[in-house]
């Protein structure tokens, strides 16, 4: 039986003051479906590059398995994809009929070998990716976000498609996609790593477990905390006191005795402290919306359609009205966000048929699919005209660790780019938001708050977004693209 055993594995990259990992130790079974959680930027995917060896790192990691990383690096994209399949995988041209059982099982037609890889879709992309993976039996499978480019029916065939494989470790966000695979889950948190043996919902309900414990006795360990570091102060004020005015034997004996007091009294502080150790939100997070009675409908579509060439939207009508939340759904590349940039008046190559009827004068929060930001936090919320203490506040409600505050975000990776993009959604003031894909690239605890704030508050809301949690959540109108 294949094992991976990291022992005493500590890390950090050069820029960083303090180890993202210290003294890490975890025993993992090549038979295991795990799924790999935590917050944005907390060592996920550097995890899996120091398993490989890609990385340097103090302490020893033993393992008799051989790896397999998704996602591959494609170095031509312009061959056709057979080739790709032969690189990666070593299989030779007779040997073909494996990708192709591999396909069918992930719904694939399997005439898209002959075709060049770049003009695949993105979630056939990235299951001819996964495919390629699992074409090797002898080996462990590393997942890095598969999730980020399928839409909700890919979802569902990736899921079911990993069910029938026999262990590996996936990095994703999305609740509804991990539930049904995984057995065991490995937790990074903010001060250690848990391993967990369930699904998705077993480690969501120790956590919520673990946060109301600490959040209900956070008060009293702050002041059993302060209480002791008092004692702790006046033992060590006490103590020297007693040396000066004894220098003999006795004053070394009381000396003595204080300083094995304030070891007590520093020990008790820390484990104190270590009960809190863990408590990943401290203030729910609030959009800065104005709810707006009047008009009745902020927004009306009717038959609309967009046409450019050979491609065209289907027809969708849709109305929006106040503390409406309405989920716009359909498969990858129907274009949601080309009718989304079309209601917002995006410049854009199509013909538009049919009528669009956005209310006047309405403060709308537009949070795009990509992550295009340049410069720093503070200079992009004085451009949109917001005050940048406001984006601080939810960034760090989000998680986001202060020394990134004075990076330039495009630096920042992309779970992080995004959080910057929500931040600034969240503190703009707006009657209406349009949201593309929120939740790209964020993790599970920020997903959850998401879905937290918007329930709370009841915004108006036109949503795009591949999240089955998400929809089932917040949406009181779906609106489905066929």
């Amino acid at each position: 039986m294949g094992t991976i055993q990291i022992e005493n594995v500590s890390f950090k990259y050069a820029s960083m003051v303090n180890n993202l990992f210290d003294s890490l130790n975890l025993k993992i079974d090549e038979s295991w479906k795990l799924g790999l959680i935590g917050r944005n930027g907390r060592g996920k995917t550097t995890l899996l590059k120091i398993i490989q060896g890609k990385l340097p790192y103090q302490g020893k990691i033993t393992s008799n398995l051989k790896f397999y990383y998704y996602p591959q690096t494609i170095v031509d994209n312009k061959v056709p994809t057979r080739k790709i399949v032969e690189e990666l995988s070593g299989l030779s041209e007779y040997d073909l009929w494996k990708m192709e059982i591999e396909l069918e099982k992930l719904q694939v037609d399997v005439n898209v070998l002959q075709q060049q890889f770049q003009v695949l879709s993105p979630g056939e992309q990235t299951k001819v990716l996964l495919a390629i993976l699992f074409l090797n039996n002898d080996g462990f499978q590393l997942l890095d976000e598969p999730t980020n480019h399928l839409d909700i029916e890919g979802r569902k065939v990736v899921s079911n498609y990993l069910k029938s494989k026999k262990g590996f470790i996936v990095i994703s966000h999305d609740k509804s996609f991990l539930n049904p695979i995984l057995d065991h889950v490995i937790s990074i948190n903010r001060n250690d790593v848990t391993v967990y043996k369930g699904n998705f919902d077993t480690w969501q309900k120790a956590m919520n477990q673990q946060t109301n414990l600490e959040s209900s006795q956070k008060n009293q360990l702050k002041n059993d905390i302060r209480r002791l570091h008092e004692t702790a102060v006046k033992r060590k004020s006490w103590a020297q006191k007693s040396d000066e005015q004894n220098p003999d034997s006795t004053g070394r004996k009381m000396m003595k005795k204080s300083q094995t007091i304030v070891k007590r009294v520093d020990s008790e502080i820390t484990e104190k402290r270590s009960l809190l150790r863990n408590i990943e939100i401290e203030a729910p997070l609030k959009l800065n919306y104005v709810e707006l009675f009047r008009p009745k409908i902020l927004l009306e579509i009717n038959n609309l359609e967009l046409i450019h060439g050979v491609i065209e939207t289907p027809p969708v009508s849709l109305k929006v009205k106040p503390n409406q939340v309405v989920a716009l759904i359909g498969k990858n590349g129907i274009g949601k966000s080309t009718i989304l940039r079309q209601i917002l008046n995006v410049p854009q190559s199509f013909t538009q048929r049919g009528q669009i009827h956005l209310a006047k004068n309405l403060k709308i929060s537009y949070l795009q699919q990509n992550n295009e930001l340049f410069g720093s936090i503070r200079q992009l919320a004085v451009n949109k005209k917001i005050e940048p203490e406001m984006v601080y506040s939810n960034l760090r409600k989000l998680g986001f660790e202060r020394y990134l505050f004075d990076q330039p975000v495009e630096k920042m990776s992309q779970g992080q780019r995004r959080k910057v993009a929500l931040a600034m959604s969240l503190s703009e003031e707006a009657n209406i938001y349009f949201w593309d894909e929120p939740l790209n690239y964020l993790d599970v605890i920020t997903r959850q708050q998401i879905i937290e704030a918007i329930k709370k508050q009841h915004p108006t809301m036109l949503l795009i977004d591949h999240d089955q949690d998400l929809i089932e959540s917040v949406a009181t109108q779906k609106v489905i693209l066929r």
